[in-house]
Protein backbone atom coordinates (compact mmCIF):
# COMPACT_ATOMS: atom_id res chain seq x y z
CA UNK A 1 0.00 0.00 0.00
CA UNK A 2 1.95 3.46 -0.85
CA UNK A 3 0.95 6.77 -0.03
CA UNK A 4 -1.28 7.85 -2.67
CA UNK A 5 -3.84 5.23 -1.29
CA UNK A 6 -4.80 7.74 1.06
CA UNK A 7 -6.06 11.55 0.18
CA UNK A 8 -4.08 14.35 1.67
CA UNK A 9 -6.37 15.31 3.75
CA UNK A 10 -6.35 12.00 5.43
CA UNK A 11 -2.85 11.44 6.13
CA UNK A 12 0.11 13.14 7.12
CA UNK A 13 3.83 11.68 6.32
CA UNK A 14 6.74 12.82 8.22
CA UNK A 15 10.48 11.57 8.80
CA UNK A 16 11.71 10.49 12.09
CA UNK A 17 15.64 10.69 12.31
CA UNK A 18 16.84 7.36 14.18
CA UNK A 19 18.76 8.64 17.33
CA UNK A 20 22.26 8.32 15.95
CA UNK A 21 20.85 9.89 12.58
CA UNK A 22 22.12 6.44 10.92
CA UNK A 23 18.55 5.59 8.97
CA UNK A 24 14.87 7.61 8.69
CA UNK A 25 12.08 6.18 10.11
CA UNK A 26 9.60 6.63 7.34
CA UNK A 27 5.85 7.85 9.05
CA UNK A 28 2.45 8.16 8.55
CA UNK A 29 -0.15 9.74 10.70
CA UNK A 30 -3.84 9.45 10.62
CA UNK A 31 -6.74 10.58 12.39
CA UNK A 32 -8.82 8.27 14.06
CA UNK A 33 -11.57 8.35 12.84
CA UNK A 34 -10.20 7.82 8.98
CA UNK A 35 -11.19 4.30 7.39
CA UNK A 36 -8.49 1.93 6.78
CA UNK A 37 -7.99 1.02 3.10
CA UNK A 38 -9.24 -3.09 2.57
CA UNK A 39 -7.04 -5.63 3.59
CA UNK A 40 -5.38 -2.97 6.79
CA UNK A 41 -6.18 -3.17 10.18
CA UNK A 42 -5.42 -1.15 12.83
CA UNK A 43 -3.03 -2.77 15.57
CA UNK A 44 -2.35 -0.87 19.45
CA UNK A 45 1.16 -0.57 20.15
CA UNK A 46 0.86 -1.72 23.58
CA UNK A 47 -0.58 -4.94 21.79
CA UNK A 48 2.18 -4.63 19.41
CA UNK A 49 4.70 -4.85 22.39
CA UNK A 50 2.77 -7.64 24.05
CA UNK A 51 3.33 -9.97 20.61
CA UNK A 52 6.93 -8.73 20.38
CA UNK A 53 8.17 -10.04 23.81
CA UNK A 54 5.80 -12.72 24.43
CA UNK A 55 7.34 -13.45 27.15
CA UNK A 56 10.68 -12.42 26.88
CA UNK A 57 13.28 -9.86 28.13
CA UNK A 58 13.08 -6.33 26.71
CA UNK A 59 16.32 -6.78 24.77
CA UNK A 60 14.69 -9.22 22.03
CA UNK A 61 12.83 -6.97 20.28
CA UNK A 62 15.15 -4.16 18.80
CA UNK A 63 12.76 -2.82 16.72
CA UNK A 64 10.15 -1.92 19.41
CA UNK A 65 12.23 1.21 20.35
CA UNK A 66 11.90 2.70 17.10
CA UNK A 67 8.72 1.89 16.86
CA UNK A 68 8.35 3.96 20.12
CA UNK A 69 10.34 6.50 18.86
CA UNK A 70 7.86 7.08 16.05
CA UNK A 71 4.40 7.04 18.30
CA UNK A 72 6.82 9.54 20.90
CA UNK A 73 7.55 12.20 17.64
CA UNK A 74 4.45 11.62 16.29
CA UNK A 75 2.61 12.94 19.46
CA UNK A 76 4.72 15.66 19.88
CA UNK A 77 3.99 17.27 16.26
CA UNK A 78 0.75 17.07 17.02
CA UNK A 79 1.34 18.70 20.44
CA UNK A 80 4.07 21.34 19.00
CA UNK A 81 2.42 22.82 16.08
CA UNK A 82 2.33 26.66 17.30
CA UNK A 83 4.94 28.31 19.96
CA UNK A 84 3.88 28.28 23.64
CA UNK A 85 5.19 31.17 23.92
CA UNK A 86 3.74 34.15 21.47
CA UNK A 87 1.20 31.29 19.39
CA UNK A 88 2.90 31.42 16.30
CA UNK A 89 3.14 28.48 13.71
CA UNK A 90 6.32 26.50 14.65
CA UNK A 91 8.79 25.46 11.71
CA UNK A 92 11.20 22.63 11.86
CA UNK A 93 15.11 23.75 12.73
CA UNK A 94 16.76 22.86 9.65
CA UNK A 95 20.17 21.94 11.99
CA UNK A 96 18.78 19.61 14.56
CA UNK A 97 15.47 17.66 15.46
CA UNK A 98 14.04 20.34 17.15
CA UNK A 99 11.34 22.90 16.13
CA UNK A 100 11.94 27.07 16.49
CA UNK A 101 9.31 29.49 16.60
CA UNK A 102 10.05 32.20 13.32
CA UNK A 103 9.15 35.33 15.43
CA UNK A 104 10.31 34.89 19.45
CA UNK A 105 13.07 32.50 18.06
CA UNK A 106 11.45 29.74 21.12
CA UNK A 107 13.21 26.15 20.76
CA UNK A 108 10.79 23.18 21.48
CA UNK A 109 12.50 19.56 21.62
CA UNK A 110 10.32 16.78 22.31
CA UNK A 111 8.89 16.57 25.48
CA UNK A 112 10.07 13.45 27.17
CA UNK A 113 8.06 13.20 31.03
CA UNK A 114 10.29 10.86 33.74
CA UNK A 115 8.23 9.14 35.91
CA UNK A 116 9.53 6.28 38.73
CA UNK A 117 8.03 3.01 38.85
CA UNK A 118 9.17 0.66 41.37
CA UNK A 119 9.23 -2.54 42.75
CA UNK A 120 8.72 -3.15 46.41
CA UNK A 121 9.91 -6.62 48.31
CA UNK A 122 8.88 -7.37 52.05
CA UNK A 123 10.69 -9.24 54.72
CA UNK A 124 8.57 -12.52 53.64
CA UNK A 125 9.91 -12.22 50.17
CA UNK A 126 6.37 -10.49 49.04
CA UNK A 127 5.90 -8.35 46.32
CA UNK A 128 3.38 -5.20 46.31
CA UNK A 129 1.13 -4.88 43.26
CA UNK A 130 -1.42 -2.34 43.31
CA UNK A 131 -4.83 -1.84 40.97
CA UNK A 132 -5.12 1.22 39.71
CA UNK A 133 -8.76 2.87 38.82
CA UNK A 134 -7.79 3.08 35.23
CA UNK A 135 -6.36 -0.13 34.95
CA UNK A 136 -8.75 -3.07 33.32
CA UNK A 137 -9.09 -6.49 33.75
CA UNK A 138 -8.53 -6.48 37.48
CA UNK A 139 -4.74 -6.08 36.49
CA UNK A 140 -2.50 -5.20 39.30
CA UNK A 141 0.92 -3.31 38.84
CA UNK A 142 3.58 -1.93 40.59
CA UNK A 143 2.95 1.49 42.29
CA UNK A 144 4.22 4.23 39.30
CA UNK A 145 4.21 8.09 39.78
CA UNK A 146 5.72 11.34 37.80
CA UNK A 147 8.92 13.17 38.64
CA UNK A 148 7.96 16.25 40.07
CA UNK A 149 10.47 19.20 39.68
CA UNK A 150 13.18 19.64 42.82
CA UNK A 151 13.41 16.04 43.64
CA UNK A 152 16.15 13.48 43.12
CA UNK A 153 14.03 10.38 41.57
CA UNK A 154 14.41 8.67 45.09
CA UNK A 155 12.51 11.08 46.61
CA UNK A 156 9.87 10.62 44.12
CA UNK A 157 9.81 6.95 44.62
CA UNK A 158 9.33 7.87 48.50
CA UNK A 159 6.95 10.58 47.95
CA UNK A 160 4.78 8.35 45.88
CA UNK A 161 4.73 4.85 47.61
CA UNK A 162 3.68 7.00 50.27
CA UNK A 163 1.23 9.25 48.45
CA UNK A 164 -0.63 5.89 46.83
CA UNK A 165 -0.24 3.26 49.63
CA UNK A 166 1.34 4.99 52.62
CA UNK A 167 4.39 2.52 52.86
CA UNK A 168 7.97 3.50 53.54
CA UNK A 169 10.54 2.37 51.66
CA UNK A 170 14.09 1.72 51.97
CA UNK A 171 17.59 0.50 49.86
CA UNK A 172 15.78 1.99 46.49
CA UNK A 173 18.08 0.82 44.06
CA UNK A 174 18.08 1.45 40.28
CA UNK A 175 16.96 -1.53 37.76
CA UNK A 176 16.50 -0.28 34.43
CA UNK A 177 14.36 2.03 32.22
CA UNK A 178 11.76 2.32 29.21
CA UNK A 179 10.81 4.21 26.83
CA UNK A 180 6.94 4.51 27.00
CA UNK A 181 5.46 6.94 24.32
CA UNK A 182 2.15 7.43 25.98
CA UNK A 183 2.26 10.02 25.70
CA UNK A 184 5.82 10.83 26.33
CA UNK A 185 6.89 9.46 29.43
CA UNK A 186 10.45 7.85 30.13
CA UNK A 187 9.60 4.99 33.30
CA UNK A 188 12.51 4.97 35.00
CA UNK A 189 12.53 1.38 37.23
CA UNK A 190 13.53 0.93 40.64
CA UNK A 191 13.47 -2.03 43.56
CA UNK A 192 13.15 -1.60 46.68
CA UNK A 193 12.46 -2.94 50.25
CA UNK A 194 9.31 -2.56 52.74
CA UNK A 195 10.52 -0.48 55.67
CA UNK A 196 7.49 0.20 57.50
CA UNK A 197 3.57 1.02 57.51
CA UNK A 198 0.04 -0.24 56.72
CA UNK A 199 -1.50 -0.15 53.28
CA UNK A 200 -3.61 2.93 52.92
CA UNK A 201 -4.94 3.01 49.39
CA UNK A 202 -5.20 6.55 48.27
CA UNK A 203 -8.89 6.06 46.48
CA UNK A 204 -8.12 8.33 44.02
CA UNK A 205 -5.48 6.15 41.70
CA UNK A 206 -5.14 3.30 43.82
CA UNK A 207 -8.30 1.48 44.48
CA UNK A 208 -6.69 -1.79 46.18
CA UNK A 209 -3.23 -2.85 46.91
CA UNK A 210 -1.75 -6.15 48.17
CA UNK A 211 0.87 -8.56 49.37
CA UNK A 212 1.90 -11.16 46.94
CA UNK A 213 3.61 -14.27 46.76
CA UNK A 214 5.19 -15.64 43.71
CA UNK A 215 2.41 -18.63 43.27
CA UNK A 216 -0.57 -16.37 43.51
CA UNK A 217 0.36 -13.85 41.48
CA UNK A 218 -2.83 -11.29 40.08
CA UNK A 219 -3.51 -10.45 36.62
CA UNK A 220 -0.24 -8.89 35.25
CA UNK A 221 0.84 -5.89 33.08
CA UNK A 222 1.52 -7.05 29.82
CA UNK A 223 4.59 -8.20 28.57
CA UNK A 224 6.91 -5.60 26.41
CA UNK A 225 5.88 -2.90 29.57
CA UNK A 226 8.65 -2.59 32.41
CA UNK A 227 6.25 -3.15 34.50
CA UNK A 228 6.43 -7.00 33.47
CA UNK A 229 9.84 -6.91 32.98
CA UNK A 230 10.90 -6.14 36.84
CA UNK A 231 7.84 -8.26 38.69
CA UNK A 232 9.22 -10.97 35.65
CA UNK A 233 12.76 -10.66 37.44
CA UNK A 234 11.82 -11.09 40.71
CA UNK A 235 9.38 -14.20 40.11
CA UNK A 236 12.06 -15.51 38.48
CA UNK A 237 14.84 -15.23 40.49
Amino acid sequence: MARADFSPKEIHYFETPLIDRSAIIPCFSLNKNVLLPSGWRSVPVRALAAEFFAGHELSVAPALPVIFRACHIAQWLLDSVFCGSCGAKNEMSKHEFSRKCPVCGRIEYPRVSPAIIIRIINANDEILLAHDKKFSENIYSLIAGFYEAGERLEDTAEREVFEEVGLRIKNIRYISSQSWPFPNSLMIGFSADYSGGNIRCDGVEIEDARWFKRDNLPNLPAYGSIARSLIEEWRTS
